[in-house]
């Protein structure tokens, strides 16, 4: 099993920005989509990415170059429907959507052909991400169930972002890691409300329904991990934000990405949140400089939920507290 990350992003857009500079107005072309940006990141931390991907139409014949200039080694299954996309202008100063394509669900043949593919490339590599389809009619369910069935079970260690139905099918399976949101875990009726206590309970009940460990993402508040049965705030640098989105996605990447190279959790988690605390501070959702998040990681602080909460843990004194003697 080889020290790379299988990335299953069935159904990749096309991003299409308006913006402007200097007075003059600018069109930026690039691939999109929740394992697109998730490749990037897990790319730029130098850790080799198999990216499995249906494309199909015009877009999917623009998106294909686009996808293979990214440096991950493409694997495609062409479909007779057209790909999705979307286009955004953010002339203004702030984002505005001009128009949204999801693109159509894959037929039966067209998901056969994907499943096999994702599978093949997964039992080869060390850690495998199950990205999600955007709208989620795109692809069913029952591949995300079937796929983390077979690859957890075959030895990859299987990463999901997901919510909604598709997070309940790869739970009945089992993951490795699970990154979601507080927001996604109360309008899926996981949680009630936002507040800590609420969130650890929903936490240790997805570790029960089959999650090996939980990052809950808090918007501006620290997010909470599950690590071995104990909660933690994860305490990262505050940095001036250009761009919000695409923290979640730059986390679930940096936790893959050394995962695959052999670290443990805890150091995987302060990596995913060092990722995603500088990706905000981009234009371009899953980039960042890995000299960058580098320096970082040592700034990102893992706390205790429970009786001894207010200590601050550095990363050496949490390795003395999980790896006695």
């Amino acid at each position: 099993m080889s020290d790379h990350v299988m990335v299953f992003a069935p159904a990749p857009q096309l991003t299409v920005t308006l913006d402007q500079t200097n007075g003059e107005a600018e069109m930026h072309l690039h691939p999109g989509g929740q394992g697109i940006w998730q490749a990037r990141m897990i790319t730029s931390l130098g850790t080799p990415v198999v990216l499995c991907a249906s494309l199909g139409g015009e877009i999917g014949q623009v998106l294909e170059p686009l996808m293979a200039s990214e440096g991950v080694d493409l694997k495609v299954v062409r479909r007779e429907s057209s790909s999705g996309g979307y286009v955004h202008d953010r002339r203004s100063g702030t984002r505005q959507e001009v128009a949204d394509v999801p693109g159509h669900p894959l037929s039966r043949h067209e998901l056969d052909e994907l499943y096999n593919l994702a599978l093949g490339e997964g039992l080869c590599a060390r850690v495998s991400v199950l990205s999600g389809p955007g709208n989620r009619s795109l692809a069913p369910a029952d591949t995300y169930r079937r796929l983390a069935a077979d690859l957890g079970g075959n030895g990859s260690l299987v990463v999901a972002d997901l919510s909604g139905e598709h997070l309940g099918a790869v739970l009945d399976s089992g993951l490795f890691f699970l990154k979601i949101s507080h927001e996604e875990l109360i309008a899926d009726g996981r949680a009630a409300n936002d507040s800590e206590e609420e969130l650890v309970e929903t936490m240790h009940q997805l570790h029960t329904e089959g999650a090996e460990s939980v990052v809950v993402s808090r918007a501006g508040d620290p997010a909470l991990a599950l690590i071995d049965g104990e909660v933690y705030e994860v305490h990262m640098p505050r940095l001036q934000a250009a761009d919000p989105r695409g923290a979640g996605d730059s986390l679930t990447a940096g936790v893959a990405a050394v995962l695959a190279r052999g670290g443990d959790m805890p150091l995987a988690v302060r990596t995913g949140a060092a990722a995603g605390a500088l990706n905000v501070t981009r234009h371009g959702l899953g980039t960042g400089r890995p000299d960058a998040i580098a320096g970082l990681v040592d700034r990102v602080r893992l706390a205790p939920i429970g009786a001894d909460r207010q200590e601050r843990m550095t990363p050496d004194q949490f390795a003395g507290r999980t790896n006695p003697g």
